[in-house]
């Protein structure tokens, strides 16, 4: 149950002018008004590391069981990073096309759908996430597990993503976004919201008890913190400088421990929690951030791995992980249930965090200042700028 203190919170937050609502307001029903366009921008790259090129590239046609999508905004993650740099052990679609448009965080408009298509009508607010499809009939996807399909289809990775104007997506994976709700704000809450929301619920933490978020003043940090405050969780940032422990205190970590001035994290963390806090969930792509976690989680507690530093290993010490009784645990992607979840604290006012709107072109700058670890917050392109 919701302390009263955060259901006032959420009333207060749900009264609240949005600055960005008029954009989004604007933008219903533009792409239902008149003719689907044959080209679009887009960014596109043929070669992993290569050229992010902005250029007109064709509307793709929805197969029969797929909406078509006219993108408003789409938040950049850092795994768009990773699917351009093509530093993972997973062959992207360039493997069999040749060319790939990024992207997993878009919010926009219906404005098409094949005939198989059930339970969608166009003018409907659409997300385009991570998971664009699965094959719905395996073990995983019977049980709620679609993201561990062996046939999952993933935005921005395997499929063209929402880097352009125009973006398919499977009708059954696609995320239903309430009328009322801005598009630019909800667009993180696809990939990085549900994300951060499904690690906090395989931590299995109650209200009250501590958690720690490591990389807590970055875009799935600064998430994370705000799920993790709405659930009513005690939470510790741990991130490096000031501007990110800004972030974070304001987002509403209680505590804060800065990595480039704290000589002993662990010891830190430990002491301003009276033993550890109950779950860690590693959003950063730091392996050493992720290896201090088992030190400093308390006995009984759960550590959860989110962030993918490229062939990085955490190293359990096997006698201090059976007398803590500590769990470590992957937390994928959510399913349906979990993003409809994720959504829905947004859309009720629970979830508020800082982002910054660039125009579709400035994607090259963005991944620049990403792989510097310079950015605060989440960046949301205008695929109209």
């Amino acid at each position: 149950m919701l302390s009263n203190s955060i259901r006032s919170m959420a009333l207060k937050r749900a009264a609240a002018p949005n600055a960005y609502r008029p954009l989004a307001q604007r933008f219903r029903g533009l792409a239902t008004a008149g003719k689907i366009p044959d080209t679009q921008k887009a960014i596109i790259f043929t070669e992993h590391g290569g050229p992010l090129e902005y250029k007109d590239i064709p509307v793709p046609k929805p197969k029969p069981n797929e909406l078509l999508i006219n993108v408003k905004a789409s938040g950049v993650c850092h795994t768009d990073l990773h699917a351009w740099l093509g530093d993972w052990p997973l062959d992207t679609k360039l493997a069999t096309t040749g060319s790939l448009v990024g992207g997993h965080e878009g919010a926009g408009v219906v404005v098409d759908m094949g005939e198989n298509v059930k339970g969608w009508e166009i003018g409907d607010y659409a997300g385009i996430k991570w998971l664009n499809g699965s094959c719905l009939s395996c073990e995983y996807c019977e049980n709620g597990n679609e993201s561990n399909c062996d046939h999952a289809d993933l935005s921005g990775y395997t499929h063209d993503g929402s880097f352009q104007q125009y973006a398919t997506a499977d009708a059954v994976q696609a995320a239903r976004i309430p009328k009322d709700v801005d598009l630019f704000k909800v667009a993180p809450i696809l990939c990085a919201g549900i994300t951060v929301y499904k690690a906090l619920k395989t931590a299995g933490l109650k209200p009250g008890q501590w958690v720690a978020i490591s990389g807590a003043g970055g875009g799935l940090g600064s998430l994370a913190v705000q799920y993790a405050k709405a659930m009513g969780l005690r939470v510790v940032g741990i991130d490096g400088g000031a501007e990110k422990e800004q972030a974070a205190r304001k987002l509403g970590a209680e505590a804060f421990v800065d990595f480039t001035k704290t000589k002993d994290v662990p010891a830190a963390v430990k002491d301003i929690t009276g033993g550890g806090p109950h779950g860690v969930i590693n959003v950063s792509v730091s392996e050493q951030a992720m290896q201090q976690s088992l030190d400093y989680v308390r006995k009984k507690g759960t550590v959860v791995l989110v962030g993918l530093p490229p062939n990085a290993k955490v190293t359990a010490n096997v006698l201090d992980t059976v007398v803590k009784s500590v769990d470590i645990v992957g937390s994928y992607v959510g399913n349906r249930a979990d993003s409809a979840e994720a959504i829905d604290f947004f859309a009720r006012g629970l979830i508020d965090y800082p982002i910054h709107i660039a125009g579709l072109s400035e994607l090259p700058e963005i991944y620049k200042k990403m792989e510097k670890g310079e950015i605060v917050g989440r960046y949301v392109l205008d695929t109209y700028k």
